[in-house]
């Protein structure tokens, strides 16, 4: 056993095995089904509520318990005296995943058969988009392509025009507006 704070001039044993929350230095009961209990009966009603205003009805009750499944199978993460923050930081990433899952995804025409062609060419051939592209200066072309067609994005991006990461990102604002003014132009 280790002893932490002295009080009434006994020391305030706790056992070796049982964590410390890592931003208080207090002792963490063990994760158990009644730490999750307690949870439950303390917040699961404040993320209903939070849920019931971010998504449709149909929805809150199955998101509430996916949050909550969340918090059991990563229950040593959850933070000792912040547990609400917490699962609405989780409930945030629920209904964001949950989103994305049930976008609809418009379909125009499909062609009878794929093309092996790459939209980044076919792009290219648009002529429209060519002529924004070429009334860009070359640095400003770069950073477009790169972004739109390679992906990169902040560090990578940063790390490739050799310049710090601010940098970077304020360079690709810049070529983004001055693509849209092209773009704007060239109609």
């Amino acid at each position: 056993m280790r002893t932490g704070a002295v009080t009434d001039g006994r020391p305030d044993e706790r056992v070796d095995d049982a964590p410390d929350d890592a931003s208080t230095g207090a002792p963490v009961g063990p994760r158990d089904a009644a730490w999750f209990e307690r949870l439950v009966a303390d917040h699961a009603t404040a993320v209903h509520r939070y849920l019931v205003r971010r998504v449709a009805p149909s929805d809150v009750e199955d998101l509430t318990a996916d949050v909550l499944t969340v918090a059991w199978r990563r229950r040593d993460e959850v933070p000792n005296a912040a547990e609400l923050p917490w699962l609405y930081r989780t409930a945030g990433f629920v209904v964001a995943n949950h989103r994305r899952k049930h976008r609809p995804v418009p379909v125009g025409d499909v062609p009878e058969q794929a093309s092996d062609d790459d939209p980044a060419l076919a792009a290219v051939r648009d002529d429209h988009a060519r002529r924004a592209l070429a009334a860009l200066s070359p640095r400003d072309r770069q950073i477009v392509l790169l972004h739109a067609w390679e992906g990169l994005t902040g560090e990578a991006l940063a790390e490739v025009l050799g310049i710090g990461r601010g940098g970077a990102d304020a360079a690709l604002s810049r070529a983004r507006s001055r693509l849209a003014a092209a773009w704007s132009s060239t109609d």
